[in-house]
């Protein structure tokens, strides 16, 4: 996969290489790219938001594991390296990071680092729709603000996951 240079990508304030798999694009207000192979997880935080930064790490990287995002046994990135790059302080990336293997979403080896745990696309169903509700929430809210009645929404909602469901079984084919 080619990774685009900072040229290529004007929001961001700098492209570094992390370690050998890992790179990272940041810029306070703009999303922070973790990538490891060809895969890549945005985490964005937003310092003027209510929610401590650690929770908004926490939501993104679980996020990201039961999207499919992350897969099982992917590396996160270390504690240290994360926190230089948000500029945060490593106790919160370090905090995350426990939240996580506290709900069971990571591991973390001694002397290797944190990693996804197996069977990730496994979450608890209520967990599972407890993180849809949220997008569903803000999409009520932006078709509120658009002002695009219920049933419009409704139809909509169902083109897009009709779209979706085509695109994957053409992929599976």
């Amino acid at each position: 996969m080619k990774i685009p240079t900072p040229a290529a990508r004007p929001h961001a304030s700098r492209w570094i290489a992390c370690g050998e798999n890992f790179r990272l694009d940041f810029k306070i207000d703009c999303p922070i790219v973790v990538g490891h192979a060809a895969r890549f997880m945005f985490i964005q935080l937003n310092f003027k938001s209510g929610l401590p930064v650690y929770l908004q790490m926490v939501e993104q990287i679980k996020t990201a594991a039961a999207s499919g995002g992350l897969k099982s046994g992917d590396a996160l990135p270390g504690i240290r390296p994360l926190a230089e790059e948000l500029r945060v302080n490593r106790n919160t990336v370090a905090k995350a990071y426990s939240e996580l293997e506290n709900q069971g979403i990571i591991e973390t080896v001694a002397g290797k680092g944190c990693f996804v745990k197996d069977g990730m696309s496994l979450l608890k169903k209520d967990t599972r729709r407890k993180m849809l509700a949220k997008e569903i929430d803000d999409a009520i809210v932006q078709a509120h603000h658009l002002q695009i009645p219920r049933d419009e929404f409704l139809h909509l909602a169902g083109e897009r996951f009709d779209y979706f469901e085509q695109k994957q079984r053409s992929s599976n084919s």
